[in-house]
């Protein structure tokens, strides 16, 4: 049995939340800087520029990347074969959550109530999904999410004979109303299949893979890459300007279902989709 100590937790939660906030993933940066290459819209270019200028920033300066500094997702996988010391890790995942938002400087952005709306005041209490494995490790998916590209997200409870062009005509759907709400360039995560929370997780999980990791699956895979060439060919481009480039990227996951359903699940992600993973 190996032991942490939830001080331990705590810092490295906070240490993440203050990195995930200030600095684009790699595989971000790089697919903007593609995206300046392959823009043809001036206007479009500008934007992406400024974005990339906007990283640039945040990095140096130890800003963050947007105002809107999200609600945290947290994603957790634990090996049986550790034990907590010193208090839960929930509570350890949301002292970091408080602690990286106050040292950061970060907007705090949540409310304790749906109703009443009264400011937490320290940004928590994060969303946290813990998955129990075998071993002895411990690993954390920090994930920051604005409002603007949350609330573009949108789930269908399909019927199976409308099949694979009925998804691909939902996702579309959906990034052509989303329009310039969820400040694109977008990652598009995707959730097919399971139930419907099932679908809803699959998707905001697909945001946590890198944008240069295809799914393992060749014809999932093939799937991604023909929804993106049909979201750019949209047209709303960087910031809903126009242009050629509308998403960086489209992952999806599926899971099994019943023979009755077709669930599918889109998560918005924004040009500074951000996120962060740590072992302890």
């Amino acid at each position: 049995m190996r032991c942490i100590q939830y001080e331990e937790i705590k810092q490295a939660v906070k240490s993440a939340v203050i990195k995930a906030n200030t600095r684009l993933p790699d595989d971000i940066l790089e697919a903007l800087r593609t995206a300046v290459e392959n823009e043809k819209s001036s206007r479009g270019r500008m934007f992406l520029e400024i974005l990339l200028e906007n990283a640039d920033i945040a990095e140096n300066e130890q800003m963050a990347l947007c105002q809107d500094t999200g609600m945290v997702s947290v994603d957790i996988e634990l090996g049986q074969e550790v034990s907590i010391s010193g208090g839960s890790l929930e509570e350890a995942v949301n002292e970091g959550v408080k602690e990286g938002y106050r040292e950061g400087f970060f907007r705090k952005s949540i409310v304790s109530d749906p109703f009443i709306r009264k400011n937490t005041g320290d940004n928590t209490p994060a969303i946290i999904h813990t998955q129990l494995d075998l071993g002895d490790h411990l690993r954390l998916t920090i994930f920051p999410k604005g409002a603007g590209s949350e609330n573009m997200g949108r789930l269908a409870m399909l019927k199976p004979s409308q099949g694979i062009e009925g998804v691909k005509d939902f996702i579309l759907q959906v990034v052509r109303e989303a329009g310039a709400n969820a400040c694109p360039p977008l990652i598009v995560g995707v959730g097919i299949g399971g139930n419907m929370e099932k679908a809803a997780y699959l998707a905001k999980k697909a945001l946590f893979r890198p944008i240069n990791v295809p799914n393992p699956s060749s014809d999932i895979a093939a799937l991604e890459e023909e929804i993106l060439m049909l979201i750019n060919a949209l047209g709303i481009g960087p910031q809903g300007m126009g242009g050629d480039i509308t998403a960086l990227g489209v992952n999806i996951n599926t899971f099994p279902t019943h023979i009755a359903c077709l669930p599918v699940a889109v998560s918005l992600g924004c040009h500074c989709t951000r996120r962060v993973s740590i072992e302890i």
